[in-house]
């Protein structure tokens, strides 16, 4: 029956999918959709978005091995969604054309900047679908005794296919779906499998104490800082949570929207957090990447089972395809249209988005099938994100008075820290280079904005 239920679920989806995107003309409708979604949606969708398999899976497997000082961790995360509800949001009017990110850095940075932008959300959407992949390969093996490989191939494939004939707005709506399967499917996972150990109390006494308090010592907190900093800033405005602010009628949905999905994530990452204690506390040898679907496995009731591996697979299959659709658009949008001599027809635009959907996808299958932790992967996509972009973006969204050359050197200094940090150094202190890296890009960045400034006004005065 289980099986059954998963199947007929994945159908659903691939029969949604497909027929949410029949409308798809061209490449703004595959991007955002026609910007005409209310709060709601814009929250379901951008949360459907970031609980991926790492996020979930990722934070049962790590919670095992470390305690719920990864709970913590991740609601770096949770603040970060806040605080771009308060403080982004509400200048996404700025930009009423925009599909990309690359679109606002164009016309804060010129056309150049926009090919730089486009040429790292390939590289971080990429690395962070990778991620998604390698827990669905996760999923069928655990439930169907698929080989992880097939598995992924087989999850993989019902999300190409949606997401290519149907871009965002298939996306968006499977996405509702997803979201709704998985808000009830998870804690329903935790209350079983607490209620299999004997309740609360006897649920606490099976977990090491170690487990259960926030460690001490300047190297644990040091490294707990440098983790919590990671999950604030790694995916600051990476390009599907853009695309998201770009989706609402007007920015009073994209502000509550936004605030809605940052105030759900709290509970929902302590939860999944919380499941993989659960494992630990049943199955203490087990490998802790299958935390979660080992509880799923175990406690779960015919049928109820069925529908909360549904909602498992909803929590992958929504951020895969999400960071698919973002990198095929940024991928032509991006590079290759401002590289062209001639800009392409309409019909051209939406063949190359397409197959590059079908191309980005099997290269992020090569990132799962070599990297085994999910959230290692995460981690390490991150690099190719916040060092470069986020400081010169943020600080454009912001109404900044920038510059190109801000913008070019403050992302030299990035990858700069980055490699000496992590390459060179090794990570020092347990401190991981992107932090590093955003540092310094910032000082960088912001010490030629104060010095144009002074030049400026000098230049005025002069006048």
């Amino acid at each position: 029956m289980d099986n059954i239920i998963v199947i007929v679920y994945l159908v659903i989806i691939l029969i949604v999918g497909l027929l949410a995107g029949r409308k798809v003309k061209d490449l703004s409708q595959f991007s955002v959709a026609g910007r005409s979604f209310g709060s709601f949606i814009i929250f379901a969708t951008l949360s459907a978005s970031f609980i991926g398999g790492g996020f979930s899976m990722g934070n049962a497997e790590k919670v095992f091995l470390f305690g719920i000082v990864n709970i913590f961790a991740l609601w770096g995360f949770s603040i970060k969604e806040i605080l771009v509800a308060k403080y982004i949001a509400p200048h996404m009017d700025n930009y009423k054309t925009a599909i990309s990110v690359g679109d606002i850095m164009e016309k804060h940075y010129g056309k150049i900047s926009k090919v730089i932008t486009g040429v790292f959300s390939v590289i971080v959407c990429a690395g962070i679908l990778g991620a998604q992949i390698g827990s669905i390969g996760y999923i069928f093996n655990v439930f169907l005794d698929i080989p992880q490989v097939y598995g992924i191939l087989i999850g993989c494939g019902i999300v190409f296919l949606y997401s290519t004939v149907g871009g965002m707005r298939s996306v968006v709506y499977t996405d509702v779906i997803q979201f709704i399967v998985l808000a009830v499917g998870i804690p329903l996972t935790l209350i079983f499998g607490i209620m299999k150990i004997g309740g609360i109390t006897e649920f606490q006494a099976a977990i090491p104490a170690t487990h259960l308090a926030f460690p001490g010592g300047l190297k644990t907190v040091t490294v707990f800082v440098s983790l919590f900093l990671t999950f604030l800033l790694g995916e600051t405005l990476v390009p599907p949570y853009v695309q998201r602010l770009f989706l609402a009628k007007d920015k009073k949905h994209t502000r509550r929207g936004t605030m809605w999905s940052g105030i759900f994530s709290i509970p929902f990452f302590a939860i999944t957090g919380l499941i993989g204690l659960v494992a630990l506390a049943l199955n203490p040898g087990l490998d802790p990447n299958l935390a979660m679907p080992y509880v799923i496995k175990e406690v779960l009731p015919v049928g109820i089972c069925g529908i909360v591996v549904a909602g498992i697979i909803s929590i992958v299959m929504s951020s895969a395809d999400s960071f698919l659709n973002a990198a095929s658009v940024s991928f032509i949008h991006d590079i290759i249209t401002p590289l062209r001599k001639s800009r392409m027809t309409v019909k051209a635009e939406m063949l190359y988005v397409r197959l590059i959907n079908i191309l980005v996808g099997a290269i992020s299958v090569i990132f799962a099938i070599k990297i085994k932790s999910i959230l290692d992967i995460l981690i390490y996509a991150y690099n190719f994100w916040s060092p470069i972009i986020l400081i010169p973006l943020v600080s454009a969204i912001l109404g900044l008075k920038v510059k190109f050359t801000h913008f070019i050197a403050g992302a030299i200094a990035g990858v700069t820290g980055v490699v000496i940090w992590n390459i060179i150094m090794k990570n020092p202190f347990g401190v991981d280079g992107l932090i590093v890296g955003i540092a310094s890009n910032a000082i960088v960045f912001y010490g030629l904005l104060i010095i144009s400034g002074i030049k400026d006004k000098k230049a005025g005065n002069n006048q």
